[in-house]
Formats: structure tokens, sequence, C-alpha cells
């Protein structure tokens, strides 16, 4: 009899467990067939140079694959929630991401980010442990920036594939071209930031939302003196404000992220990106309109080491390009489909001394996207979609960083050099989607 007992007091307690709390599998398998070229042409020196007769106007590259995440990001995952009470609940959350098209585990879906396809699994997108109340919510871990938000839910490709907006696709590219100073991974603080400490509003603000992130650099401090000092490269403070209301949906943020901080007797190098964004939606019903101005700074300060009457002193320099850039695009249901097209754009102005020649080379260079594509829903969780981009390129030699040679993904870069520069980019999507 009392071992009945015991056993119907574990069931009730296992009952109101589970009552509290969840846990949640979930998923997105998505593959593709998918081509990706480049083109270069080639370029004069001179006012008055000719193209030499044996050197073919424009040289090109191609790749066809089997890729993953064209129209959502490939992705395993486990959350899960307990009632706390009081209005409280913890929660977890850890996502990885998907090479389905090999098996293995990396960063799918996200642009311009070399996947790591000999590893294994891990949860590269989301990492995170919170805590949440009438307050907001408190989150720790690996998770998306404020400032990439506007990137992706104000593009109606979702920064997937080749339709991904010239805007992410170029911001991804210029934190990729991180320098020393840390072992933060290049291309981090863009998409995700690891090591951050995040604030939600709460949902119950009328419409208004908003969210604050803090990502610790994780540097060692050193007591040395002379021209050391501590890098603070890897660390992100950015935040984001919104109001969503039935059609409407409006957001601006902005961010900083410090790409590069090294400093020793052999010099100095500090470089911050400095990120904007508006972004806007409007359903109104037969179409949705999606807009987004971006404007983002990058600024290095240089400093050479210089000894007068034997006090040691740097020299600084420095230098503040500026990539402004902007969106526009509109989805259309159509029976169980719908169609997606986007055009973006974004012009680089350098921030280096100006010189003048007949060519006025430091012209400002600029990127032209158009993408269009099409969804069709077999059902609520599986989709087949197909997807093409063309971008147009003008002047990116100007850019020293390369991040405005973008691509349409994939692996082929511009073959450059011998007076070829880049001049345009192809890329196609035929796959299909699966969630759970």
């Amino acid at each position: 009899m009392k071992k009945s007992l015991v056993a119907l007091a574990a069931l009730a307690v296992a009952g109101v467990a589970s009552a509290q709390s969840s846990v949640t599998l979930f998923g997105v398998v998505d593959a593709s067939i998918s081509n990706y070229s480049t083109k270069s042409t080639w370029q004069p020196s001179t006012p008055f140079a000719i193209q030499p007769f044996a050197v073919p106007a424009g040289r090109k590259q191609s790749q066809t694959a089997l890729a993953n995440s064209g129209y959502n990001s490939s992705r395993l995952g486990f959350r899960g929630t307990e009632d706390l009470g009081g209005g409280l609940a913890a929660s977890f959350w850890l996502e990885a991401g998907l090479n389905n098209d090999t098996g293995l585990g990396g960063l799918s879906g996200t642009p311009g980010v070399t996947t790591d396809r000999n590893g294994g699994l891990a949860f590269n997108r989301r990492s995170t442990v919170s805590l949440s109340g009438p307050f907001g919510e408190v989150r720790l871990g690996r998770d998306y920036t404020p400032t990439f938000w506007n990137d992706t839910v104000f593009d109606p490709f979702g920064t997937n594939g080749v339709g991904t907006n010239l805007i992410s696709t170029i911001n991804n590219r210029l934190s990729s071209f991180a320098g020393p100073g840390s072992a933060v991974s290049a291309g981090d603080n863009y998409v995700r930031s690891s090591n951050s400490i995040g604030y939600f509003l709460p949902p119950n603000l009328g419409g208004f939302y908003g969210q604050f992130m803090y990502a610790l650099h994780e540097n060692t401090k050193s007591s040395d003196t002379g021209f050391s000092s501590p890098s603070s490269k890897g660390r992100y403070v950015g935040g984001r404000f919104g109001y969503a209301n039935g059609p409407l949906d409006v957001a601006a943020s902005y961010g900083q992220s410090t790409a590069a901080d090294t400093a020793s007797a052999a010099g100095s190098l500090k470089d911050k990106i400095n990120t904007f964004n508006l972004g806007a939606s409007y359903d109104f019903g037969p179409a949705k309109l999606f807009g987004e101005y971006s404007q983002v700074k990058n600024k290095s300060d240089t400093g050479v080491p210089l000894n007068v009457g034997g006090f040691p002193f740097l020299w600084n320099t420095t230098q503040s390009d500026k990539y402004n850039g902007y969106l526009l695009g509109v989805t259309v249901p159509v029976g169980a489909g719908l169609i997606r097209a986007s055009y973006s754009s974004v012009k680089f102005k350098s921030g280096a001394p100006q010189t003048f020649n007949f060519f006025n080379t430091n012209n400002n260079a600029r990127a032209n996207q158009f993408a269009i594509g099409y969804v069709h829903n077999l059902s609520k969780r599986t989709a087949l979609y197909a997807t093409l981009s063309r971008i147009n390129l003008k002047r990116t030699y100007n850019d020293t960083t390369g991040a405005m040679n973008a691509t349409t993904g994939g692996s082929p870069g511009y073959l450059t050099g011998g007076g070829y520069a880049p001049k345009s980019a192809t890329g196609y999507d035929f796959g299909i989607r699966h969630a759970f």
C-alpha cells in the first residue's frame, strides 16, 4: 500500500513538472541545386591605354552545387521553457546550423561566411539561456545582433540564398576582414555575437518593441607599459527599437563592433564598424512592401611608433570609409505560392586622400542587385522554391577591403590582376524546404 502511494505521488509530481515545463525539438532541412558565376572585365590603366590583342575582354568563373539554405536556413534545435510562477519563466535555446548537402554541421544560411564542412554539429546559430517576466527578458549567450535584425526582417528573401540583399552581403564581407587581436572569429558581430548579454522589452507595450546587446571581447588584460594595451577586438554594443501594429512594422537600430584592436612597440591598429539602419514593411493584402536604409562607417586608426627626444609616442592616421545602402522589396501571394522581388544598392565612399587623374578612379564605387523568386507551398511545412539574382559592380577596386566585391554565394570569386576588375555576378537556386 505504501509503495502504491509513493508511486502515485511520484506520478503527480511528474505531472506538475510536465505542466510547468516544455522542451521542443525543431528544425529545417533545405536543399537546392544552385549555380554561381562571376565576371571580371579588363580596365585601362591610363586614358590612352589600348587593350592588348591577345587579352580577352572578360574572365569568368562558375560553380554548380548541391547547396543548402536557399529559402530557410537549415538547422536543428532544442528549446524549452520552465514556468517559475509569479510571471517568471526560465528558457533555453540551442540551435545548430546544418550542411545537409554533406550531413555535417556548419554556419548554414550565413551570407558570405565559409562553412566548416569537416566540423561536427555545434550550436553556432543560437545558444542562450534567459530569464523573462513582466520586466522583459534577459538573455545570455550567442544570438543575433540588433543591427542584423533589420537586414533580414525587411528583406523579402530573409537574407537566404542568392537573393540575399547587398546590404547584408557587403556588411558580412566587411566584418570578415577583421584584424588580429582576439580569438573572435572573422565575421562574428555582424549576424551574431558570442559572449553577449541581451535585454528585450516586454511584449505588452502597445506594439513597441526593442532590445539591447553588449558582447564581451573576453581578451586578457595586461599590465605591460609602453605601447601595449588590452585589445577590445570582438566587443559589440548595439540596440534596436521598433513599432509593429497590424500591417505596419518599422524599426531602427544602431551598433558598434570592434573588428581590430592591437597596440605594441611595432605600431597600433584600431578598426571599428559603426552601423545604423532603418527598415519598414507594410502589408496591403494583395502585396507586402519592404524598405530599408543603411549606413556603415568603417573607421580605422593606424599608429606609427616614433621617438622624439627620447620620448616614445604614436603618430596616428585615421581613415573613415562609408557604405550607404538601400533596399526596396515586395512579396505577392498567388494562390498557394508567393512571388518575391527586391532591388538593393550600396555606394562606397573612400576616406582615403583623393587624387586626380583622367579616369578619376577615386570616384565612389557602387553595387546594384536585382533578385526575383517564387515559392510554392505544398503544405504548411514543405515548399518548393526558385530564385534568380544579378549583381552589377562599378569601380569596386577603390574599396581596399574588398567588401564591395559581392557575389551571389558559393565559392567562385572574381579573377582579377593583369588589369581586370570585378564586373558582375549571377546566381540561381532551385530547391525544396521542409520544416519540422
